[in-house]
C-alpha cells in the first residue's frame, strides 16, 4: 500500500489507452491527466469530504432527472477535455444533446468534452491555486459554469466564461443560473458537515 498525503504530480506520458488502463487497475486511486500529459494521483477522500461530494452530487442528480435536460456525473467520471487533459471534477453535468450525441463507444470510456457544469469541493489536503487553476481550465475548455466549494472558508467561488470569477461569502444556496435552470445547491450540509 502507498499513502499519499497530498496530490502527487509525475511527468509521465501515457496514451489514451494506457491512461485507461492504468486508471481501470488501481480502481482504488483517482488519476488525472493535465493537457502536458504530466499523470496526477490523487489520494482517497476523508469521510467529511466524500459525504459532502455525496450531498452535491445527489442534489444534482435529482434535479437532474426531474427536469431530464442532461446527465449529472459524480467524481468517478472523466472527462477528456479539448486541451487534451483528463480530469474529473467532483460533480458535472451536460445538456442532453450534448450526450445523446455521443456514440455507445465514447459513452463507455471517458467522455470527449468538457462538462457544461462543474463542481469542485475543496478538501483539506488540496491547494487553493491548483483547483482555481483547474476551475480555470474547465472555463476556457468550454464549461459555462462551475462552482469551487470551499468548506474551510465558506467561500463558493463562481466561474463563467468572459467575466471574473465572482466569490461568494458563506451562501446558504447557490443558483445553476440558466445553465441549471431552477437548481440551487443547499449548502446546509456542506457548510455543517
Amino acid at each position: 500500500m502507498i499513502y499519499l498525503p497530498t496530490t502527487l504530480e509525475l511527468e509521465l506520458n501515457v496514451t489514451d489507452e494506457q491512461f485507461w488502463t492504468l486508471c481501470h487497475k488501481h480502481t482504488d486511486l483517482r488519476f488525472e491527466r493535465s493537457a502536458k500529459g504530466d499523470l496526477i494521483i490523487m489520494p482517497p477522500t476523508g469521510g467529511l469530504t466524500s459525504h459532502r461530494n455525496s450531498d452535491i452530487t445527489f442534489q444534482l442528480e435529482l434535479w437532474s432527472r426531474k427536469t431530464k435536460l442532461g446527465k449529472a456525473f459524480d467524481s468517478s467520471g472523466g472527462f477528456k477535455l479539448p486541451n487534451g487533459a483528463n480530469r474529473s471534477p467532483d460533480a458535472a453535468w451536460i445538456k442532453i444533446e450534448r450526450w445523446n450525441n455521443l456514440t455507445p463507444e465514447e459513452k463507455e470510456k471517458f467522455l470527449p468534452l468538457c462538462p457544461d457544469f462543474v463542481v469542485e469541493l475543496r478538501s483539506p489536503n488540496d491547494s487553493l491555486q491548483q483547483i482555481q487553476m483547474k476551475m480555470a481550465e474547465y472555463r476556457a475548455n468550454g464549461a459555462q459554469l462551475g462552482w469551487l466549494i470551499d468548506p474551510k472558508r465558506k467561500v463558493v467561488e463562481v466561474y463563467r466564461p468572459g467575466i471574473d470569477v465572482e466569490v461568494l461569502q458563506n451562501p446558504t444556496t447557490v443558483s445553476g443560473e440558466d445553465v441549471l435552470p431552477g437548481f440551487q445547491l443547499d449548502l446546509t450540509e456542506i457548510w455543517g458537515g
